[in-house]
């Protein structure tokens, strides 16, 4: 979604890093530069003046002029404002605050064809879910109050069913301040601690549309109300979600189709304008495709710095326990067959495939572009799936049974080439002599002793050789760059605003 900003954004740092000192003439034309970027991305005008402003008169002090990295200092100081700009960072923002007496209502609002009823199943399923949002599992009952679009209960229903999520019972020709009133009973009479309202939207908006929300507000008394906002409609977007805030007491926005080609003005736009926490994102259209925004994590996405944090959260999110602790038993053994490497492709698949993953790390836009050009890149995943899956039982147990004869059946059974084939066991004994190496150091234990001594860096020398040792160093060892969470050296890519060192290119 950020990627035409992050790309315009990026070419200007890249000049301001390449000088080794500022003028103020210097830092001027790159903010003049960043204007125009934030405009060309929807963001509404008085808020693009507004954070140039700031920003430029920060960046011109005596302290970024006379810095020993200035360019890294005014990226610094414009990664600080979009944050800010986002909401700031504060992780209490994007929860929902349901801390009262049971049950706890969370009313959804928003134009139709937003996303709402959508929305409301994704939320549903992330309360109700401990292994989400790392709380205690809540129950969760929905109600559909929209009576205008045909069928929208219905869906809603269908939805509950695929979440396994309770939903209030439809009775017909009922309106929606009673089937609020009913909701409310319901919920409290089965003991349930959430209750999820998702009401009718309208084409555009209308004085009836909030005479029914405002009516279903005084009904209900919700503790949040959540505006369901599309991220695609650009502009407009900001528009509807003023109108919106004018008329009802929000208490957050949700933005939907994040994972979309839009310029993002209106994720920028949207707390400025209503001064409203943006509390989640919509990434795709699966039912678990729900993020809590971040402000530091979005800006480090824009900046080019990743967003290490998520990655790690979406790995837990979608690791299944029984594998892992398989795969660690293997680990340990030094053991490494197709059946494993089809696993850890699957998991891959499951995290939102390569260009998502190669999104969120530091330093990997570049490789995320190239990637991106490569006609059918995107289908990697399922071409070397299909590979392992035109193996028999013992060829994925014991790869070194293949020779030429089973590469040709192999390769006709998948649709692919002998050559991508050999791609595939390349890969395949790559991995394999790494885990026997991990052995030889002693299991997870050594390696963990070696992550201690040495780093990033320490650990690929010891497993892959100079080249990946000097590799892995640089992506995070002691002093080389931003670093991995939770590994001596490490820290959080939005802790350091600089990104990579300058200079650093991945090898072809």
């Amino acid at each position: 979604m950020f990627d035409s900003l992050s790309d315009r954004l990026g070419g200007v740092f890249d000049r301001l890093r390449g000088r080794g000192a500022l003028t103020e003439a210097d830092v001027r034309a790159a903010m003049r530069e960043v204007r125009v970027a934030l405009l060309e991305a929807d963001v509404a005008l008085p808020v693009a003046r507004a954070f140039v402003d700031e920003v430029t008169e920060e960046a011109v002090g005596q302290n970024v002029l006379r810095s020993v990295t200035p360019g890294q200092q005014v990226i610094k100081i414009v990664n600080d404002a979009l944050v800010r700009m986002l909401g700031g960072d504060d992780p209490a923002a994007a929860e929902l605050q349901l801390n009262v007496a049971p049950p706890a209502v969370v009313m959804m609002v928003g134009l139709q064809g937003s996303g709402k009823t959508t929305t409301t199943a994704k939320i549903a399923k992330r309360l109700s879910s401990s292994s989400m949002t790392g709380r205690s599992a809540k129950k969760v009952l929905m109600a559909s109050l929209d009576v205008n679009r045909p069928a929208a209960q219905e869906q809603l229903a269908t939805l509950g069913t695929q979440v396994e999520v309770a939903t209030l019972p439809i009775v017909a020709g009922q309106q929606p301040v009673e089937i609020a009133r009913r909701a409310l009973q319901a919920a409290k009479l089965q003991g349930f601690d959430v209750l999820m309202l998702d009401t009718a939207g309208r084409l555009h908006v209308d004085q009836a549309l909030m005479d029914e929300m405002k009516a279903v507000a005084e009904v209900a008394k919700p503790q949040e109300i959540l505006l369901v906002v599309d991220s695609l409609t650009g502009q407009d977007a900001v528009n509807v979600a003023q109108n919106f805030s004018e008329q009802v007491p929000l208490t957050g926005v949700v933005l939907t189709r994040m994972d979309g080609d839009a310029r993002g003005g209106a994720a920028l736009s949207m707390r400025a304008v209503t001064g409203k926490p943006i509390k989640f994102a919509g990434v795709g259209e699966k039912l678990d495709a729900l993020e809590a925004f971040h402000a530091s994590r979005v800006a480090g996405r824009i900046l080019g710095m990743g967003d290490v944090v998520s990655l790690v959260e979406r790995a837990a999110e979608s690791i299944q326990q029984e594998d892992a602790e398989r795969m660690a038993t293997r680990l340990a053994k030094g053991q490494f067959d197709m059946n494993d490497l089809r696993g850890q492709l699957a998991q891959m698949k499951r995290m939102g495939g390569l260009g998502a993953l190669a999104g969120m790390l530091p330093g990997m836009k570049k490789a995320q572009a190239a990637m991106d050009s490569v006609p059918g890149s995107d289908k990697m995943l399922v071409h070397l799936d299909a590979m392992i899956g035109s193996m028999t039982a013992k060829e994925r147990a014991k790869p070194e049974l293949i020779n030429a004869k089973r590469k040709i059946r192999i390769a006709k059974g998948s649709g692919t080439t002998v050559q991508e084939v050999n791609k595939l066991l390349k890969m395949h004994l790559e991995m394999s002599t790494a885990m026997k190496k991990i052995k030889k150091m002693g299991g997870l234990k050594g390696m963990m002793a070696m992550l201690g001594k040495g780093g990033l860096g320490g650990l690929g020398s010891a497993i892959g050789g100079a080249d990946m040792g000097d590799m892995m160093g640089k992506l995070g060892g002691p002093g080389g760059g931003p670093g991995l969470p939770g590994l001596p050296g490490g820290g959080l890519p939005g802790n350091i605003p600089g990104g990579l060192p300058p200079g650093f290119r991945f090898k072809k």
